[in-house]
């Protein structure tokens, strides 16, 4: 029996999961309509970073062809975001005047940069790098100006940094943290790393905030809280995100930091879901892609019917990431406390790091730098909770180490 229509907010990579887990087998609606800000059907976000590196072609960015969407029966509207929702007449109007009418919505309205808040920061050269056009446009301005400062040096800082510095530029990144992506690593982790990336040709400035850029229509330095000036070119932001929640809260939603969801990610309107970055679970959010993508596994479940039973359950879920070339993994505790202890090996020669933190015989946490491939087990270990005493001695080395000394 159909459904009616179903309506999906945003076409992003956690939206197109949605849609292909619904078409497996067919989907149950009359109707199925996405609505997306952007002028392109989504594409894989992972790979700006390569585009803005050089390293992947724009054709490569494409997740699905129009045949795909045309076998389906799944209408298409981008660039002409959704900006009202009646929730009392269950219609939709977008920022182009479309009003449509839905019996389930789907909010997939993701995140925006959270903006820096200092002195000018909207002055020319002032950029973020979020998405196509970000990376298109700073693909331009690399090829005219020479020096960049990149504020944030988490993931996406340091690969906007990176892809900025193969094309030609100097690049400075500043990081209010003493550590590099101090939410995956430990400090030895993000002390390699960012020697790592200083031999590449970075200049990293850790322990430091931005507190004036200065300029008078563009922009030519950045002030620190040390009272000392970076000059510059560009400046990219990439100090963390916000949820996009605003035509939720407009329309009444519960909201908090994200569009609060249940655990099958209804909102507070029973018609109405939301998942992935603009989502709020028990008071978490969600900035990677691979809880995003679990959360379409489980919607698609609810949305059709043939689990009622499916909830999403927020674990531990593990980084995966590649700086400059370099294997990063991390998942669970990545810092010792006064209740794990830890086992740590190093390859100076081949720039290789492993700590492991257990908790009474019981895997909590790795962190892994230049070698990941055993990522995957150990975290399959934090996961199942297993008394590890007896692998104590080899598992440093990982799966087959363990496995062999079984």
């Amino acid at each position: 029996m159909r459904q009616g229509t179903l309506i999906i907010c945003g076409h992003g990579m956690v939206a197109q999961r949605l849609l292909e887990h619904l078409c497996e087998g067919g989907h149950p609606f009359s109707r199925v309509v996405v609505l997306g800000a952007e002028p392109e059907s989504a594409y894989n976000r992972v790979l700006l970073s390569s585009v803005l590196a050089g390293d992947a072609t724009m054709d490569q960015l494409q997740l699905r062809g129009e045949t795909w969407f045309d076998a389906n029966g799944i209408e298409r509207y981008h660039g002409d975001p959704v900006t009202t929702i009646d929730r009392t007449r269950q219609r939709i109007v977008t920022a182009d005047g479309r009003e449509l009418a839905y019996d389930t919505l789907v909010l997939a309205t993701g995140a925006r940069p959270a903006p820096l808040g200092i002195p000018d920061d909207d002055l020319g050269g002032v950029l973020t790098f979020r998405d196509l056009r970000d990376t298109r446009q700073l693909i331009e301005l690399s090829q005219r100006h020479g020096r960049a400062v990149v504020i944030g040096g988490g993931f996406l800082g340091l690969e906007a940094a990176e892809g900025l510095r193969c094309r030609g530029m100097a690049v400075t990144v500043l990081h209010r943290n003493p550590h590099l992506l101090n939410r995956q690593l430990d400090t030895t982790g993000s002390e390699l790393l960012a020697v790592s990336l200083q031999e590449r040709g970075l200049s990293i400035r850790t322990g430091v905030s931005p507190v004036a850029l200065l300029g008078k229509r563009r922009v030519r330095a950045v002030q620190l809280d040390d009272n000392s000036l970076v000059s510059t070119d560009l400046v990219v932001t990439a100090a963390g995100i916000r949820p996009n929640t605003d035509v939720a809260t407009a329309a009444g939603l519960e909201c908090g930091r994200g569009i609060r969801v249940d655990r099958q990610l209804r909102t507070s309107d029973s018609a109405i879901f939301a998942l992935g970055e603009c989502c709020e679970i028990n008071g978490q959010t969600f900035g990677l892609v691979d809880p995003g993508y679990e959360q379409a596994r489980v919607l698609a479940q609810v949305l059709k019917g043939s689990d009622q039973g499916a909830v999403f359950r927020s674990t531990t879920q593990p980084t995966r990431l590649k700086i400059s070339g370099i294997p990063i993994f991390s998942c669970g505790q990545t810092r010792p406390d006064e209740h794990t202890e830890s086992i740590v090996w190093q390859d100076h020669d081949q720039n290789r790091y492993c700590r492991l933190l257990l908790r009474d015989g019981r895997l909590v946490g790795s962190v892994l730098f230049g070698e990941t491939r055993d990522g995957p087990w150990y975290a399959e270990q934090i996961q199942k909770g297993n008394d590890l005493t007896p692998w104590r001695a080899t598992l440093a080395f990982g799966r087959d180490y363990c496995e062999q000394a079984a």
